[in-house]
């Protein structure tokens, strides 16, 4: 019989708090970290982000007993995987444990203000990065490094699920984080990707994406412990467009695919998922792509959120902080609001949340696409009745 996987932490760190619950509870009113910055470092013009602050930033210090001097980035991962273990008997430093790193440009933002070399370019090396956390958590595994443009925090939780259910570990960590530079800004106003004002997911006045930095941390074990109100990770898996290096298919038939093949190996028909955590990056493409891959999945009618609304898009981070929230939204029976949305336009007729509803499910759906044409789709479900 395939092992069980089970969540038994997790953690955010973003601009809205340094834990879940705080993120959750903003959440649940309504409160968006999406600011107006004037932060020349970055650009030249002002510009929409959702960026930590700066005692949120010194506070990340607090995690580290070390002379090692680790970047922004690793300190956030440290403080992330810090505060999710915990509450959980899980220990980072057992061989049983595996250590997974989800991002999408790690510490590309040191070319900015180093000279380059071949240190600096060993240094930015992201499997640099994950060799200094798992070494600042004793972990004698080596870790496993996944950057897959926006769907890189799914595949990371599917990497782990799949590495726990073949019996090589009992545990996994999986953390992820991306900061935002003048590197990571210029290149999505290159693409003129970027939204002048907050983002609007699925809305008929959306232009563009709005960045976020946070980072995030789900531990998954095989043995759930004294958790009673567990979410078993049901099942997830990739597909890819083949369609354009950096725009996603026109017809949403490949983003179905991985929706089909998650529902049926989690044995779900589309009406038992409760809801749907989109992508929902708020670009024209985006946007009509996941809806018309919900219709062809025939889940229309099953609310639909995103959370870019609230966090911007945290690039690497994304998949597993709105994993996150929307596990916790499924155990507490809600489904949170598109922030941002007022009107839809998309061709397809989703459901599209635009406020706070109780539902009672014990399904939900989460999905991502990004650069390169890849797609993602991951289910969880309550395992309590």
């Amino acid at each position: 019989m395939m092992r069980e996987v089970f969540i038994v932490s997790d953690n955010i760190i973003s601009p809205l708090g340094s834990a879940t619950e705080d993120n959750f509870y903003q959440l649940t009113k309504n409160r968006t970290a999406i600011a107006h910055h004037t932060r020349p470092e970055f650009s030249d013009q002002p510009f929409y982000a959702s960026l930590l602050n700066q005692e949120q930033n010194e506070k990340l210090n607090d995690h580290i007993q070390s002379t090692i001097d680790y970047t922004k980035f690793e300190k956030l991962l440290i403080a992330s995987i810090s505060q999710a273990i915990e509450n959980t008997e899980v220990d980072p430093g057992s061989p049983d444990t595996c250590m997974i790193l989800s991002t999408t440009k790690g510490n590309i933002g040191l070319l900015e203000t180093e000279k380059n070399s071949p240190e600096l370019q060993q240094r930015i090396a992201l499997h640099t990065s994950a060799k200094l956390v798992v070494e600042h958590f004793n972990n004698p595994n080596r870790p496993v490094t996944v950057s897959n443009a926006c769907i890189s925090g799914l595949t990371a939780l599917l990497t782990a699920k799949r590495l726990i259910q073949s019996g090589r570990f009992k545990h996994a960590i999986v953390t992820g984080a991306d900061i935002i530079s003048k590197f990571i800004l210029s290149g999505f106003q290159s693409f003129q990707a970027v939204s002048d004002k907050p983002c609007k997911p699925f809305d008929a006045n959306r232009n563009g994406v709005t960045l976020g930095e946070a980072a995030g941390t789900v531990i998954l074990s095989c043995e759930n412990g004294r958790n009673e109100k567990r979410i078993q990770f049901v099942s997830g898996a990739v597909s890819n467009d083949a369609n354009h290096i950096s725009g996603p298919s026109r017809t949403g038939k490949e983003l179905c695919i991985a929706i089909n093949k998650s529902l049926r190996e989690a044995n779900c028909k589309a009406d038992d998922i409760g809801f749907i955590s989109a992508h929902g990056t708020a670009t024209i493409y985006n946007d009509e792509m996941e809806a018309k891959a919900f219709a062809l999945a025939n889940l229309e009618s099953i609310p639909v959120n995103s959370l870019k609304g609230y966090y911007g898009h945290t690039l690497g981070a994304a998949g597993l902080v709105e994993s996150i929230v929307s596990i916790h939204s499924l155990q507490q029976n809600i489904v949170l609001p598109t922030a941002g949305f007022e009107r839809s336009g998309v061709t397809a007729n989703i459901n599209i949340c635009d406020k706070i509803q109780s539902i009672r499910a014990g399904v939900l759906l989460k999905t991502a696409s990004g650069f390169g044409g890849c797609n993602a789709a991951l289910v969880f479900k309550k395992s309590y009745s």
